[in-house]
Protein backbone atom coordinates (compact mmCIF):
# COMPACT_ATOMS: atom_id res chain seq x y z
CA UNK A 1 0.00 0.00 0.00
CA UNK A 2 1.18 3.54 -1.01
CA UNK A 3 2.51 5.66 2.39
CA UNK A 4 1.08 8.58 1.00
CA UNK A 5 -1.88 9.75 3.14
CA UNK A 6 -5.86 9.70 1.80
CA UNK A 7 -6.99 12.98 2.44
CA UNK A 8 -10.79 13.65 3.63
CA UNK A 9 -11.91 17.21 3.70
CA UNK A 10 -14.49 18.02 6.11
CA UNK A 11 -16.97 20.77 5.37
CA UNK A 12 -20.20 21.86 7.49
CA UNK A 13 -22.90 23.85 8.06
CA UNK A 14 -23.18 25.56 4.51
CA UNK A 15 -26.54 26.98 5.61
CA UNK A 16 -27.64 27.89 1.71
CA UNK A 17 -30.44 30.58 1.28
CA UNK A 18 -32.32 31.43 -1.91
CA UNK A 19 -30.15 33.13 -4.35
CA UNK A 20 -30.12 36.84 -2.55
CA UNK A 21 -30.82 35.91 0.87
CA UNK A 22 -28.96 36.63 3.53
CA UNK A 23 -28.74 34.64 6.75
CA UNK A 24 -29.84 36.02 9.71
CA UNK A 25 -29.96 38.69 7.73
CA UNK A 26 -26.26 39.39 8.02
CA UNK A 27 -24.38 35.97 6.60
CA UNK A 28 -23.33 36.01 2.69
CA UNK A 29 -23.34 32.32 3.22
CA UNK A 30 -23.47 31.50 -0.88
CA UNK A 31 -19.81 33.45 -0.80
CA UNK A 32 -18.89 31.82 2.44
CA UNK A 33 -19.52 28.50 0.42
CA UNK A 34 -18.00 29.90 -3.08
CA UNK A 35 -14.58 30.81 -1.23
CA UNK A 36 -14.80 27.53 0.35
CA UNK A 37 -14.92 25.41 -2.67
CA UNK A 38 -11.98 28.10 -4.12
CA UNK A 39 -9.86 26.64 -1.38
CA UNK A 40 -10.79 23.37 -1.94
CA UNK A 41 -9.95 23.72 -5.37
CA UNK A 42 -6.43 24.95 -4.62
CA UNK A 43 -5.47 22.72 -1.97
CA UNK A 44 -2.67 20.93 -3.06
CA UNK A 45 -2.13 17.96 -3.18
CA UNK A 46 -5.86 17.73 -3.90
CA UNK A 47 -8.06 15.88 -1.22
CA UNK A 48 -9.47 12.69 -2.34
CA UNK A 49 -12.99 13.33 -0.79
CA UNK A 50 -15.34 15.72 0.60
CA UNK A 51 -18.04 15.13 3.14
CA UNK A 52 -20.00 17.71 3.75
CA UNK A 53 -21.31 16.80 7.44
CA UNK A 54 -24.72 18.32 7.85
CA UNK A 55 -27.28 21.46 7.55
CA UNK A 56 -26.32 22.04 3.53
CA UNK A 57 -29.13 24.31 3.17
CA UNK A 58 -31.18 26.48 6.06
CA UNK A 59 -34.83 26.40 5.54
CA UNK A 60 -35.30 23.81 4.05
CA UNK A 61 -36.45 24.45 0.73
CA UNK A 62 -36.26 22.99 -3.23
CA UNK A 63 -35.40 26.15 -4.44
CA UNK A 64 -32.35 26.24 -1.48
CA UNK A 65 -31.26 22.63 -2.71
CA UNK A 66 -31.09 23.71 -6.31
CA UNK A 67 -28.63 27.08 -5.25
CA UNK A 68 -26.71 24.85 -3.05
CA UNK A 69 -26.27 22.45 -6.63
CA UNK A 70 -25.07 25.38 -8.42
CA UNK A 71 -22.32 27.09 -5.89
CA UNK A 72 -20.79 23.49 -5.51
CA UNK A 73 -20.91 22.43 -9.38
CA UNK A 74 -17.66 24.43 -9.49
CA UNK A 75 -15.72 21.55 -6.84
CA UNK A 76 -13.44 19.35 -8.72
CA UNK A 77 -13.43 16.66 -5.77
CA UNK A 78 -15.98 13.90 -5.52
CA UNK A 79 -18.35 14.86 -2.11
CA UNK A 80 -21.38 13.55 -0.26
CA UNK A 81 -23.34 14.57 2.31
CA UNK A 82 -25.53 14.02 5.30
CA UNK A 83 -28.75 16.05 6.76
CA UNK A 84 -28.60 18.14 9.73
CA UNK A 85 -31.27 19.53 11.62
CA UNK A 86 -31.89 22.37 8.77
CA UNK A 87 -32.16 19.86 6.06
CA UNK A 88 -34.91 17.92 4.88
CA UNK A 89 -34.33 13.94 4.00
CA UNK A 90 -36.65 14.27 1.14
CA UNK A 91 -35.82 17.06 -0.28
CA UNK A 92 -32.22 16.36 -0.05
CA UNK A 93 -32.86 12.18 -1.90
CA UNK A 94 -34.05 14.53 -4.74
CA UNK A 95 -31.38 17.00 -5.10
CA UNK A 96 -28.63 14.36 -4.98
CA UNK A 97 -30.60 11.07 -6.24
CA UNK A 98 -27.39 9.24 -7.39
CA UNK A 99 -26.12 9.13 -3.60
CA UNK A 100 -24.88 5.63 -2.64
CA UNK A 101 -27.81 5.87 0.06
CA UNK A 102 -28.15 2.22 2.54
CA UNK A 103 -31.63 2.83 2.85
CA UNK A 104 -34.53 2.82 0.34
CA UNK A 105 -36.56 5.60 2.62
CA UNK A 106 -35.62 7.25 6.04
CA UNK A 107 -32.30 8.04 7.16
CA UNK A 108 -29.67 8.76 4.18
CA UNK A 109 -26.73 6.67 5.70
CA UNK A 110 -24.28 6.31 3.35
CA UNK A 111 -20.60 3.92 3.21
CA UNK A 112 -17.62 5.11 0.81
CA UNK A 113 -15.18 3.89 -0.21
CA UNK A 114 -11.92 5.76 -0.49
CA UNK A 115 -8.68 3.44 -1.22
CA UNK A 116 -8.15 1.93 2.01
CA UNK A 117 -10.54 3.72 4.15
CA UNK A 118 -14.44 3.79 4.54
CA UNK A 119 -16.22 6.37 5.03
CA UNK A 120 -19.68 5.65 7.07
CA UNK A 121 -21.77 8.76 6.82
CA UNK A 122 -24.76 8.45 9.37
CA UNK A 123 -27.53 10.54 9.37
CA UNK A 124 -28.75 12.08 13.16
CA UNK A 125 -31.35 14.30 12.14
CA UNK A 126 -34.86 14.29 13.45
CA UNK A 127 -37.41 15.80 11.02
CA UNK A 128 -38.48 18.92 12.64
CA UNK A 129 -36.19 18.85 15.47
CA UNK A 130 -33.06 20.64 16.47
CA UNK A 131 -31.41 17.51 18.42
CA UNK A 132 -30.12 14.54 16.70
CA UNK A 133 -31.36 10.89 17.19
CA UNK A 134 -29.35 7.87 15.82
CA UNK A 135 -32.40 5.36 14.66
CA UNK A 136 -32.59 1.60 15.16
CA UNK A 137 -31.94 1.10 11.55
CA UNK A 138 -28.63 3.70 11.53
CA UNK A 139 -27.12 2.03 14.39
CA UNK A 140 -27.73 -1.71 13.34
CA UNK A 141 -26.33 -0.88 9.89
CA UNK A 142 -23.42 0.80 11.34
CA UNK A 143 -22.85 -2.29 13.73
CA UNK A 144 -23.21 -5.28 10.71
CA UNK A 145 -20.60 -2.85 8.49
CA UNK A 146 -17.75 -2.28 10.88
CA UNK A 147 -18.24 -6.31 11.42
CA UNK A 148 -17.91 -6.57 8.17
CA UNK A 149 -14.19 -5.82 7.31
CA UNK A 150 -12.28 -5.34 10.48
CA UNK A 151 -9.05 -4.57 8.78
CA UNK A 152 -10.33 -1.72 6.88
CA UNK A 153 -9.64 1.89 8.67
CA UNK A 154 -13.26 3.66 9.01
CA UNK A 155 -14.13 7.26 9.61
CA UNK A 156 -17.94 8.08 11.17
CA UNK A 157 -19.58 11.20 10.15
CA UNK A 158 -22.87 12.70 11.72
CA UNK A 159 -24.17 16.18 12.09
CA UNK A 160 -24.94 15.94 15.95
CA UNK A 161 -21.85 15.86 18.67
CA UNK A 162 -22.44 12.92 20.83
CA UNK A 163 -20.53 15.00 23.46
CA UNK A 164 -21.28 18.46 25.17
CA UNK A 165 -19.09 21.05 24.72
CA UNK A 166 -19.95 23.87 27.07
CA UNK A 167 -22.05 25.97 24.95
CA UNK A 168 -25.52 25.60 26.35
CA UNK A 169 -27.70 25.61 23.66
CA UNK A 170 -25.88 23.94 21.73
CA UNK A 171 -25.48 21.10 24.46
CA UNK A 172 -29.54 20.67 24.68
CA UNK A 173 -29.63 19.75 20.99
CA UNK A 174 -26.50 17.14 20.57
CA UNK A 175 -26.91 13.94 19.63
CA UNK A 176 -29.37 12.66 22.39
CA UNK A 177 -28.90 8.86 22.18
CA UNK A 178 -25.07 8.82 22.03
CA UNK A 179 -24.50 5.90 24.74
CA UNK A 180 -25.98 3.31 21.61
CA UNK A 181 -23.34 4.92 19.51
CA UNK A 182 -20.34 4.58 22.27
CA UNK A 183 -21.54 1.10 22.51
CA UNK A 184 -20.86 0.39 18.69
CA UNK A 185 -17.61 2.22 18.51
CA UNK A 186 -16.34 0.33 21.44
CA UNK A 187 -17.14 -2.90 20.08
CA UNK A 188 -15.02 -2.52 16.61
CA UNK A 189 -11.83 -1.01 17.04
CA UNK A 190 -11.28 0.06 13.21
CA UNK A 191 -13.22 3.20 13.88
CA UNK A 192 -10.32 5.78 14.11
CA UNK A 193 -12.46 9.04 14.21
CA UNK A 194 -16.06 10.63 14.78
CA UNK A 195 -16.38 13.81 12.84
CA UNK A 196 -19.52 15.94 13.07
CA UNK A 197 -20.61 19.61 12.55
CA UNK A 198 -23.56 22.01 13.99
CA UNK A 199 -21.37 24.22 16.04
CA UNK A 200 -20.65 26.16 13.08
CA UNK A 201 -16.43 25.96 15.77
CA UNK A 202 -13.62 23.73 16.01
CA UNK A 203 -13.52 21.21 18.45
CA UNK A 204 -12.04 18.04 19.85
CA UNK A 205 -12.13 15.71 22.90
CA UNK A 206 -12.39 11.96 22.97
CA UNK A 207 -15.76 9.62 22.83
CA UNK A 208 -15.69 5.79 23.49
CA UNK A 209 -11.64 5.93 22.63
CA UNK A 210 -11.24 7.89 20.05
CA UNK A 211 -11.11 10.93 18.62
CA UNK A 212 -13.89 13.30 17.90
CA UNK A 213 -14.41 16.89 16.31
CA UNK A 214 -16.71 19.36 15.06
CA UNK A 215 -15.55 20.82 11.77
CA UNK A 216 -15.54 25.10 11.73
CA UNK A 217 -18.13 26.54 8.79
CA UNK A 218 -16.88 28.31 6.19
CA UNK A 219 -19.32 31.00 7.21
CA UNK A 220 -20.45 32.29 11.04
CA UNK A 221 -19.37 30.42 13.95
CA UNK A 222 -21.66 30.06 17.17
CA UNK A 223 -20.33 32.34 20.00
CA UNK A 224 -18.51 30.65 22.49
CA UNK A 225 -20.48 31.17 25.57
CA UNK A 226 -19.25 29.08 28.14
CA UNK A 227 -20.38 31.00 31.14
CA UNK A 228 -24.38 31.27 29.93
CA UNK A 229 -23.62 35.00 29.86
CA UNK A 230 -25.59 35.99 26.34
CA UNK A 231 -28.68 35.03 24.74
CA UNK A 232 -28.20 32.40 21.37
CA UNK A 233 -25.87 34.24 19.11
CA UNK A 234 -22.98 33.77 16.30
CA UNK A 235 -20.09 35.52 15.45
CA UNK A 236 -18.51 35.94 12.10
CA UNK A 237 -14.95 34.52 12.78
CA UNK A 238 -12.52 33.73 10.49
CA UNK A 239 -13.98 30.38 8.46
CA UNK A 240 -11.98 27.31 7.81
CA UNK A 241 -12.54 23.38 7.50
CA UNK A 242 -10.48 20.29 8.57
CA UNK A 243 -8.53 17.82 6.26
CA UNK A 244 -8.08 14.04 7.91
CA UNK A 245 -5.29 12.74 6.35
CA UNK A 246 -4.96 9.07 7.00
CA UNK A 247 -1.47 7.95 6.71
CA UNK A 248 -1.07 3.63 5.70
CA UNK A 249 1.21 1.86 8.25
CA UNK A 250 1.02 -0.87 11.05
CA UNK A 251 -2.50 -2.55 11.77
CA UNK A 252 -5.06 0.35 10.98
CA UNK A 253 -2.42 3.50 9.92
CA UNK A 254 -2.59 6.91 11.97
CA UNK A 255 -5.46 9.85 11.28
CA UNK A 256 -4.01 13.37 11.78
CA UNK A 257 -6.64 16.15 11.24
CA UNK A 258 -6.01 19.52 10.39
CA UNK A 259 -7.31 22.86 10.37
CA UNK A 260 -7.35 24.43 7.30
CA UNK A 261 -8.47 28.55 6.87
CA UNK A 262 -10.62 29.60 3.72
CA UNK A 263 -8.98 32.20 2.13
CA UNK A 264 -5.96 33.75 0.45
CA UNK A 265 -2.87 34.65 2.46
CA UNK A 266 0.48 35.80 2.54
CA UNK A 267 3.59 32.57 1.66
CA UNK A 268 4.83 30.31 1.47
CA UNK A 269 7.84 32.02 2.35
CA UNK A 270 10.96 30.03 2.83
CA UNK A 271 12.81 29.69 6.35
CA UNK A 272 16.17 29.17 4.40
CA UNK A 273 18.16 31.01 1.76
CA UNK A 274 20.04 30.10 -1.14
CA UNK A 275 22.84 29.72 1.36
CA UNK A 276 21.15 27.35 3.67
CA UNK A 277 21.39 29.54 6.60
CA UNK A 278 18.20 30.50 8.32
CA UNK A 279 16.73 33.91 7.24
Amino acid sequence: MSTKPILIAQISDLHIKPLGALAYGRVDTAKALERCVATLNAFEPAPDFVVISGDLVDTPTAEEYDHLKRLLAPLRLPFAGIPGNHDSRELMRAAFPAAPYVHAAGPLDQKIEVHGLDLLLLDSSVPGKPHGTLETSTLQWLDTTLAAAIDRPALIFLHHPPFKGGIWHMDRQDLFNADELAGIVRRHPRAQLIGCGHVHRAMLTTFAGIPVTICPAPNHAVDLDLAQLRVPSFKVEPPAFHVHAWFPGQELGQLVTHQVPIGQFDGPHPFFGPDGRLL
